[in-house]
């Protein structure tokens, strides 16, 4: 009988984490959870851990950040929201386990110093997007990929033009149609930011050009993401919008897990669109492109100041039309580390960035 392997779990306690845990529960043959760690939730991580009977835990960035350096583990999937995943994803790259990166944030913005560090098959990406591309990419060489097509469902405003923006609440941000996600995801979702921080992620992932990134909105959240190569075949990998099946594939690639998700039904009718993203209403794509080829610390400027946008229009201190532009403000103002960033800059660069979107929005 194989060894099971051993998990690590950083973020237990959020969607990621918790779906995580269902496949864990559901394929006990398979897993075995070596060590949680959660953010504020320390009632639910305790609730885990007794579930799983795991004794190594940690609450907070450094403690997760230490779990990864003491706790031996086949693979760790950092589940962590946002930055504060950076260090964690580092560690981890750093041990001889596989990284399941279902926290973009921490190589979009540490890829001067994150990207260095990735062996080949060591990380896979948990996005469902990226898992999609992954699994399509099998079907061709690097040299014959034209181009990677990430879907976007739209997210709750779909359709609306910029004017119809204008008053949205926090309340309908998060009225996502098909994901359930955490705050910060959600709102990203509703700017579309989630998006272009998707599309840089790509780019570092699989080493194809800002140019050769496109997204196309398909609402039904069938079609998880396509892949066109020269010869003009276009593979697309497509299942019902389930998050287990591209965690399971990170938990233990290259093998699949029977029953993970549920099938398409091909018996019924049914029906999926295209249409192209209204950059006017969502420039956040166009920006993140611009972003992402500048590179540095560029992409950590923008997802701080994004941060902390988000932040500030849920607590009712900025309009959602104001977030984007915002973000642009922070970019302006904050200067780019010379030479190549280490850490620290990257880390710097994430403070002065905050702290002067923190200052734009106390402006008003």
């Amino acid at each position: 009988m194989t060894a099971r392997r051993r998990i690590l779990l950083l973020g237990s306690t959020g969607s990621i984490g918790t779906q995580t845990l269902d496949v864990i529960a559901a394929n006990p043959d398979r897993f075995e959870v070596v060590g949680l760690a959660a953010g504020r939730n320390r009632a639910l991580l305790e609730q885990q851990a007794e579930r799983f009977g795991v004794r190594a835990l940690a609450q907070g960035t450094e403690e997760a950040e230490a779990l990864v350096r003491d706790v031996e583990a086949d693979v760790v999937l950092n589940g962590i929201t946002g930055a504060a995943g950076l260090r964690p994803t580092i560690a981890a790259l750093r041990t001889d386990a596989v990284l399941g990166l279902a926290n973009k944030e921490s190589l979009i913005i540490g890829g001067p110093v994150v990207k260095p560090l990735m062996a080949p098959g060591r990380v896979l990406p948990v996005d469902s997007e990226h898992s999609a591309i992954a699994q399509c990419l099998v079907s061709g060489s690097h040299d014959e990929v034209r181009r990677l097509v990430l879907t976007a469902s739209g997210g709750p405003f779909r359709g609306r033009s910029r004017d119809e923006l204008r008053s949205v609440t926090p309340a309908q941000a998060l009225a996502h149609p098909t994901w359930d996600m955490g705050l910060m995801v959600t709102t990203n979702s509703a700017t579309l930011v989630n998006k272009g921080l998707e599309v840089i992620e790509a780019h570092l992932l699989f080493d194809v050009p800002f140019e050769r990134i496109d997204v196309v909105v398909h609402p039904q959240s069938i079609v998880h993401s396509m892949v066109e190569f020269t010869d003009g075949a276009t593979i697309a990998q497509a299942s019902p919008p389930d998050m287990r099946l591209p965690i399971s594939l990170a938990l233990d690639a290259p093998h699949r897990i029977p029953h993970v998700g549920a099938p398409l039904d091909w018996t019924t009718a049914q029906s999926w669109t295209f249409e192209p993203l209204d950059d006017a209403a969502f420039p956040s794509v166009t920006l993140a492109k611009v972003v992402g080829a500048a590179g540095g610390t560029r992409p950590a400027v923008f997802n701080a100041a994004n941060e902390q946008a988000v932040h500030a229009f849920h607590a009712g201190r900025l309009a959602f039309l104001d977030i984007v532009p915002l973000i642009e403000a922070v970019l302006a103002s904050v200067p780019e580390a010379s030479g190549t960033p280490d850490l620290e800059a990257v880390l710097d660069a994430d403070r002065q960035a905050r702290a002067a979107a923190d200052a734009v929005i106390a402006r008003g």
